[in-house]
């Protein structure tokens, strides 16, 4: 070839190369812009409100948190206390950041989170949802934060509010580190929650993770938390922790920021929860504990089992999945009605007055928790301190109970039923479980299956107190069968 030859080759090749980037770029811009399109769509169709701040790129929020004044003062301490580098504690704290933000998408919130939440729910549960005071919700200035906080009763609880909001409010999430394997760390980044370290204790990380709740919070973004921090083990309700909601509370030392945040109780109930004999296994003797192996080989049973079930179309739902919306408790009116001034104390003295907003708080979740049948009916069984007892007597003590719950505004679900469709709704869940045994006119407990109906029926215990005994306890003490399978407290 000739050097004419050459040059002509040459400037053919970069002509080709130029088309093509250029063909690849106008290509990815349209691409884009279909993208954005739909995502403009997805929000009409859903009518729901997303704060700005959730679709601002990660590498800004990056920029924003390795700057912060807070950060920064944190980051010169833990190289002073643990001699260490200004590079080095740079790497840890970029690593705490890439570990904490998300990257939320429309698209994958809504069109494939909402569709296989959809799905999924339709399969296993029959959703209830029920507002305490739903004019006191659609009260909340438009302008102002919300945080929702729920109880833990299941990791489905995830799925069910999301879904449950999806046509209002994207939620964001605190997730802890059980969530942060492939793929889960990567969906639930795109959903837009936030991942947070439990009992880590390091300052440094501290600091990064309160900058950017009240980061977020400043900027209006709807969080979802769960202040007990973990799932009931034994069905009832937890402590509720602190550390986040003592986050988004100092968001109102923020210079600038005068908007009020509202905090949402929502509680949930199952008649059936995903988890329940795992998590019972940690409150039971150890003689009734199943080992590892016997755990492994449950769950793959189960899998296996409800696959090919789903495969036959045999699959049957699991009862109700119920949430109720308590009214929305104003932060700014709380501190208002406190004696001090909370906001200006320092950590130590404000973390007890923070614990009893907490517990305030979590106290309207407890009043609002539903009555699913399931529980109604754990809670009539276990009250007569027997095995066996008749039908007759059964039904009247469920209708007893759903009386007394009525009194005291409790959520039933479905109480305008008779009580007869309320137990045969329990009953079947029972049988498909094999926890009782009706024959005739007898309902016998399966022994070993106890501490089931406990879990579920101290989901609601609270709702029916008497100096700490339920009120449905109407056994004499020295007639009750000690030999019963029971639920401890974990940890003893």
């Amino acid at each position: 070839m000739t050097l004419l030859d050459w040059l002509l080759l040459s400037v053919a090749l970069l002509l080709a190369g130029g088309l093509t980037l250029w063909l690849t770029r106008r290509a990815t811009a349209a691409f884009r812009a279909r993208m954005r399109r739909w995502a403009r769509g997805t929000l009409r169709d859903f009518q729901a409100r997303i704060a700005r701040y959730k679709l601002v790129s990660r590498r800004a929020i990056h920029d924003e948190l390795i700057l912060d004044p807070v950060v920064v003062a944190a980051m010169r301490e833990h190289v002073r206390e643990h001699k260490l580098t200004e590079l080095e504690v740079r790497v840890r704290v970029e690593r705490y950041i890439d570990e904490i933000l998300p990257f939320f998408n429309v698209l994958s919130y809504y069109r494939l989170g909402y569709n296989v939440a959809k799905a999924t729910l339709n399969v296993l549960y029959k959703v209830t949802v029920d507002y305490q005071d739903e004019s006191a919700l659609e009260a909340i200035p438009r302008g102002d934060v919300v945080v929702y906080l729920m109880n833990h009763r299941s990791n489905a609880d995830y799925v069910v509010v999301a879904f449950v909001l999806a046509r209002g409010v994207a939620v964001s999430y605190a997730v802890g580190e059980w969530a942060r394997v492939w793929p889960l760390e990567t969906i639930f980044k795109s959903f837009g929650s936030y991942f947070v370290r439990r009992r880590y204790r390091e300052p440094l990380y501290h600091a990064v993770l309160e900058r950017y709740v009240q980061l977020i919070t400043r900027n209006g973004v709807t969080q979802g938390l769960f202040p007990e921090g973990g799932l009931s083990r034994d069905g009832r309700f937890r402590p509720a922790r602190i550390g986040l909601l003592d986050y988004i509370v100092g968001t109102l030392r923020e210079p600038g920021f005068d908007r009020d945040i509202w905090f949402v109780p929502v509680a949930l109930n199952y008649d059936r929860t995903l988890e329940d004999r795992v998590l019972i296994q940690e409150c039971l003797d150890p003689a009734l504990r199943l080992s590892r192996a016997q755990q492994a080989r449950s769950v793959l049973a189960y899998v296996t089992l409800n696959a090919a079930r789903f495969v036959a179309g045999r699959l049957k739902r699991y009862g109700r999945a119920a949430v109720n919306f308590g009214p929305p408790l104003s932060l700014r009116s709380w501190l208002a009605a406190q004696a001090t001034d909370v906001l200006a104390l320092p950590r130590e003295e404000r973390l007890p007055h923070v614990q009893r907003l907490a517990d305030d708080a979590m106290e309207r979740v407890r009043s609002v928790v539903p009555v699913t049948a399931v529980s109604l009916a754990s809670a009539a069984l276990l009250s007569f301190e027997r095995h066996v007892v008749t039908l007759p007597e059964l039904l009247a003590r469920m209708s007893e109970l759903r009386d007394r719950l009525l009194e005291v505004n409790a959520k039933v679900v479905r109480a305008d039923r008779s009580i007869e469709t309320t137990w045969e709704n329990a009953r079947r869940m029972f049988r498909m479980r094999r926890i009782v045994l009706v024959t005739g006119a007898s309902v016998a407990i399966m022994p070993r299956q106890r501490p089931l109906l406990e879990y579920y029926a101290n989901s609601i215990a609270h709702l029916l107190p008497e100096r700490g005994e339920p009120r449905h306890r109407m056994t004499p003490a020295a007639d009750r069968d000690e030999s019963l399978h029971r639920l401890k407290e974990p940890g003893r």
